[in-house]
Order: C-alpha cells, then structure tokens, then sequence
C-alpha cells in the first residue's frame, strides 16, 4: 500500500505482521460495506493462524528491545506518530466515514483527539516514578514499575481509532509490543494509525495490526504463552467470555464493557443548557457510544417540558450520508436498525410512548430515525439492556433517592450523568452513583488525561492518563541488604 492516502476507499486492504504490509493471498475475506449505502467498498484477508503465530513471534522478538529502548525514544516516535495523524486526519477521516458512516467531521475530530493520546502517553511515561521506602542505613527497598509484556488488543467498530489508540498508545510507551486486532467493519481508518507509527520509526514487531474470524483470533492469541495482557472493549458477554480465556494463564486483562448511561435531569438545573447539550450527545454517532446518555430520570416538575423541548431539539437532527452536511449517519451494520426496531416494539407493547421516531429510515443503507420514548416501563427491554442506537428513554422521578436508586438499579456501571444547581445533590450524585465516570453539568468523561473505565458488569481497570499507563506495567518491589 502507498504511504500517502487515497480520497477513495481502497479496494483491497492489507494487515501489518514482523514489518510486511501483506495482502490476500489465497486468504478468506471478509467484505467491507459503506453503511450509508449497504453495498460492499472493500475487501479484508484474514489472517491464518500461522500468521498469527508470526505475528506472536515477532512480538516476543520485539518486547525485549523496545522495553530497554529509553523513554525519551519512545516518547519521540509517539509525538511524531501524533503529529502525521493531525496531517493526515482529512484523509483517515474520510476513510472513516465511508466505513464507519459517522458525518465527516466527526471522523476527522476523531483523527486529532486520538492523537493526543500519543502526546498524552509519551508524556506519562517520562513521568512513571517509583519510590524508595524507608530503611535503616546500608539497606535499600524501592518500587519500580515494568512493562508487562507482549499485548493482545480487541477494538471495536463505534470509534474505530479512537478506542484502539487507548491501548496502543499506552503499551507503546510503557515499552510493550501489541497485536491490535480492530473490527473488521472498520479496518482502513486503525491501518492508517499504524501506518503513522511506522511512519514515525516504530520498529518492526511492536505494533502489528491482524483481522479475522474474532473467536478464532482471540482465542488463539490469549493461549499463546507469548502474550501477558489483554484489553478488550466490547460487550458484556463477550468481555466475560475473553477473561475466562486469559485465567488459564493468570493473564490481566482489562475490560472496558457496555453501559447502559442514566441521565438525572433535576428540576433545578439550567434547563435550556441541558437540553442543549444531552440532545447533541444523545445522537453523537447514532447513539453509539458505549457512554451515551440514554435513561433519562426527569424530575416531576419539569419532565413535561423536559420532553417537549427534547423532542423538538431531535426532530430537527439531520440524518443522512456522512459526507453531507448532517448531524448523524447511518447505523455501523445491518443489524443495528433491527435491533432498534425490536426494542423499541417490545417498549411500545408494554405501554411507552413514542413521541419521536421509532422507524428504520428509508431502504437504502442502515439509517434510523432519531427515537424519544416517554414514561418507558421500567420491564422494559430497552431500560435493562443498552441499545447501543439513537434512542433516547425517559422516566419521572420525584426525589433524589429515588434518582440515585433508578440510576444504580441495573449491573452495569460505566457513566453516569446529572444536571442539577444544587452543590449538596450534586456531591451526593457523585458520590452515591455506581459508576467508573461520573459527569455534573456537561458530559464529558474522556479528556485523555482522566482515568476511563467502570464498574460492576461494565467491566474493570483504567483507560487514559497515568492509569492508563500502569494498566500495562507490573509493579516490582526490589530489597537491597
């Protein structure tokens, strides 16, 4: 493949193993389709499983080296990896939409926020201190952090370089090497992040990008001795499926799972500025995003208007190709809109209203409407599973109790959300909120340089800042006598 990037999609794709970009082959495929038009773009070779165990060679070949590499060289090849993304981010952009289906320039921002993982690991790493503990004198005892070892990475389709970035970028610096597996849906966007480190002089072993079958591949490389650290993000079940795999060789792991986001909205709060904001992030990228805000617990007082105004900011989000001028794109895959249609009937059958929406959008690629139902039952399907779509649920609720009860009510614990002028409801929401991310008045829980992860089924361990880092470290205490 050429080192500069083609306005179209590519054709044919190709995987990066040991320093060779290689190509089909006599490989199975698997086909690319542009979800905005439901027809095929490209097609992807799967790798074998002896490329896969040349990719695991290569890997613990690499380890070594890049491990005593000093961190001021590994902080340079992230920083200038960071900076061939912002150049090329135009063009990885466009590569995403067309995979991935997302309006354009949320592609692009994608590009540059993810690049600033690069500059924010390169950074941590120079900053991973020890500490001596306090001994009587001619004896010696400190602590000191180590990378774990080779990586095996599974990434999904929502955000098809933002989420691999949050393992690249820490193992890379931490003195790792990785296999990144990304969603076959989404390749070309992932390979052009690779082809950025390559770029930026990463050598040859540390960062390989495979594709395949996903139970084959996984499975196969968490069994290989070869690898000493899995993160996976993705479903519950799966995730839960992944961490029996890694415990037969005491493996960690960190899993980063669905989430299901409550919204407390209190009757106190800026209404106006709310409704600005959780309408914008509720249809970000047709709703999926493992955070988006989705159970949406009004207070009494206001839930009327709530809803109105709610339904009148999403009646006017435009959904069309991500290369129009739209605010949401289509659905990543055909079994996205039915998933939609199948909640939303089961809501409809046990007494919600739909007030917006509800209904797959024309018979061309994998659009929906963007969806608000009211007074939702609290049996229904979509109020226990995430719907991973453009669908907003609503409920009231009268006290702050019975807020952080709805809020907590369910196994999963990712991030949470709440509005509210009120310090006292707002220390109480962040500490009572059974949530790895909390977020009071905005909706930001990604900056990058924060600890990213949840709690109970949503999975464990940090993504993201000095967390992030350590997450890919083992800790070694070292006593001198």
């Amino acid at each position: 493949m050429s080192s500069t990037i083609s306005n179209t999609y590519p054709r044919t794709l190709q995987f990066h193993i040991d320093g060779e970009w290689i190509d089909g082959g006599d490989r199975a495929i698997h086909q690319v389709v542009n979800p905005a038009t439901g027809e095929p773009i490209a097609d992807l070779p799967k790798a074998t499983k002896a490329d896969l165990d040349r990719a695991l060679d290569a890997a613990e070949r690499a380890f070594p080296v890049w491990r005593d590499t000093p961190v001021a060289e590994r902080a340079a090849i992230l920083h200038k990896a960071a900076d061939l993304m912002r150049e090329r981010a135009p063009e990885i952009g466009r590569l995403m939409t067309q995979e991935q289906g997302k309006p354009l320039a949320q592609a692009i921002g994608e590009v540059t926020a993810s690049a600033s993982h690069f500059d924010i690991m390169a950074e941590e790493a120079k900053r991973c201190y020890g500490r001596v503990l306090v001994r009587p004198a001619g004896q010696n005892s400190f602590v000191k952090y180590q990378p774990v070892g080779p990586v095996a990475a599974f990434s999904p389709w929502n955000f098809p370089v933002f989420t691999p970035v949050r393992k690249l970028a820490p193992a890379i610096a931490a003195g790792c090497s990785i296999i990144l597996k990304p969603a076959e849906e989404t390749p070309a966007s992932p390979i052009e992040m690779i082809r950025c480190l390559l770029d930026a002089g990463l050598p040859s072993g540390v960062a390989q990008v495979v594709f395949g079958d996903p139970a084959e591949v996984s499975s196969h490389l968490i069994a290989s001795p070869v690898i000493r650290k899995i993160s996976f993000t993705g479903s519950v079940p799966v995730g839960k499926h992944l961490m029996k795999l890694a415990a037969d060789g005491m493996k960690r792991t960190t899993m980063e799972l669905g989430g299901h986001a409550p919204v407390l909205v209190f009757d106190d709060c800026d209404l106006e500025k709310t409704l600005d904001l959780v309408v914008t992030g509720k249809f970000r990228n047709a709703g999926q995003v493992c955070v988006s805000p989705t159970r949406f617990y009004v207070q009494s007082g206001i839930y009327d208007r709530f809803e109105k105004a709610f339904t009148e900011r999403a009646q006017k989000v435009s959904v069309g190709d991500g290369f129009d001028s739209v605010d949401m794109g289509p659905l990543a895959n055909p079994r996205r809109p039915s998933a939609m249609g199948a909640m939303i009937a089961d809501a409809r059958t046990k007494g919600a209203d739909v007030r917006l929406g509800g209904e797959r959008r024309g018979d061309k690629g994998f659009f929906f409407d963007p969806t608000v139902l009211s007074h939702v039952p609290l049996d229904a399907k979509i109020m226990n599973d995430e719907p991973f779509g453009p669908v907003a649920v609503m409920r009231p609720f009268d006290t702050l109790d019975e807020a952080i009860e709805q809020a907590n009510r369910l196994p999963l614990g990712l991030a949470a959300y709440a509005f509210t002028s009120n310090l006292h409801t707002a220390n109480m929401v962040g500490d009572k909120i059974e949530a790895g991310m909390v977020a009071i008045n905005n909706l930001t829980v990604s900056p990058g340089d924060a600890p990213f992860g949840g709690v109970k089924e949503s999975g464990h361990g940090s993504e993201d800042g000095p967390d992030g880092l350590k997450a890919y470290m083992v800790t070694k205490a070292i006593h001198q006598a």
